[in-house]
């Protein structure tokens, strides 16, 4: 089976750089993706945060299509939950007319950022319409099929793109695939947020035995982890430094990943709820080319997929942009045996 490559950049802002540089940053690796022959390039979405730059996917994705010619280029993904899925849909409506064929619309479920900047961005929104009600909704001004008796039947999302953009259902958890499978849409599991093993069997088999197949459809799973490719695994090893994966536990059951011990203690500050934090080691394939190879071969073998989309959180950013080519390169080398 062929293996998909894809990038999932979060725009990360080291100590001693600059937003404005970690945009550039990502520019660069958008380019040089392309040039490699990655299958797609997504940006994230985060807000009030003085470690990552990507704030507004939308803005982001468009200088993207300016700056590159054909890689596809999408969201990793929207957080739906704070906004209109009609406006939504407008501005992927428009990057879909503006690059036909390129755009991807992946929404997750966490908020992306601490219950301040939630608070902010549901200003004045009293609307309690599920996650779910809000993707169909979405997925249905995107493609201009509202039902005649819809209560804004007649309404289009314009500009309507002649090929719209894909939607992607993000997620860690069974409920996140189940509503993927509900939905017959494309399911990305982001596995360097949640590394359970378990779950993400579990998530699979729930997507593929519940996948809904009215539309046409069958399911395509896509495994998102981190990757950190060196010359000798030694070297992995030492870029992935003492990073560490912060889980923050609230009363309501709520459970989130943050960037580290300081940032969940604030936002359980912000939420005024009991907490506890959960620290762990992350999951990282890192090594070689060939350690890293065969550890991306076990994971298609053992979930049955085929693609990968990595995100790669080095601080200097040259051994980045060197990582993802190394990462090429190994599959390239299987590629050029297969062919032999």
């Amino acid at each position: 089976m062929a293996v998909k490559l894809s990038i999932l950049d979060q725009t990360i802002i080291p100590e001693g750089h600059t937003a404005a540089d970690a945009l550039r940053h990502t520019i660069e690796v958008a380019q040089r993706a392309e040039e490699l022959g990655f299958h797609r390039f997504w940006v994230s979405e985060h807000h009030d945060s003085e470690f990552i730059g990507g704030s507004s996917p939308e803005v982001l994705i468009a200088h993207l299509l300016a700056k590159t010619a054909k890689i596809r280029v999408g969201s990793g993904g929207i957080m739906l939950q704070h906004y209109s899925p009609y406006k939504v849909a407008e501005n992927f409506n428009l990057l879909a007319s503006l690059a036909p064929g390129r755009i991807d619309l992946g929404v997750g479920r966490a908020p992306g950022g601490l219950p301040r900047s939630t608070q902010a961005l549901q200003k004045g929104n009293r609307d309690e319409t599920s996650l779910t009600d809000k993707i169909i909704e979405l997925e249905k001004f995107v493609h201009n099929n509202l039902e005649e008796d819809h209560p804004l039947a007649g309404l289009r999302a314009s500009p309507v793109a002649e090929q719209p953009a894909d939607i992607y259902i993000l997620g860690t958890s069974v409920g996140s695939a189940e509503i993927a499978a509900q939905l017959g849409l494309p399911y990305v599991f982001s596995q360097f947020i949640n590394s359970d093993p378990d779950v993400a069997a579990n998530a699979f088999d729930a997507y593929r035995n519940q996948f809904n197949r009215d539309k046409g459809g069958s399911p395509q799973l896509i495994l998102a982890l981190a990757v950190i490719v060196a010359d000798t695994d030694e070297e992995a090893k030492e870029l992935a430094g003492t990073t560490k994966l912060v889980k923050i536990h609230l009363q309501s059951g709520k459970i989130l990943t943050l960037g580290s011990v300081e940032q969940a203690e604030e936002y359980g500050r912000q939420s005024n709820e009991a907490y506890t934090i959960e620290v762990q080691e992350p999951e990282i394939a890192k090594g070689s080319k060939a350690t890293v190879r065969q550890k991306l071969l076990d994971y298609q073998q053992k979930y049955a997929i085929d693609e990968f989309i990595v995100t790669t959180t080095v601080k200097d950013f040259a051994k980045r942009l060197r990582s993802f080519e190394l990462l090429h390169e190994a599959f390239a080398e299987v590629s050029a045996e297969n062919k032999r």
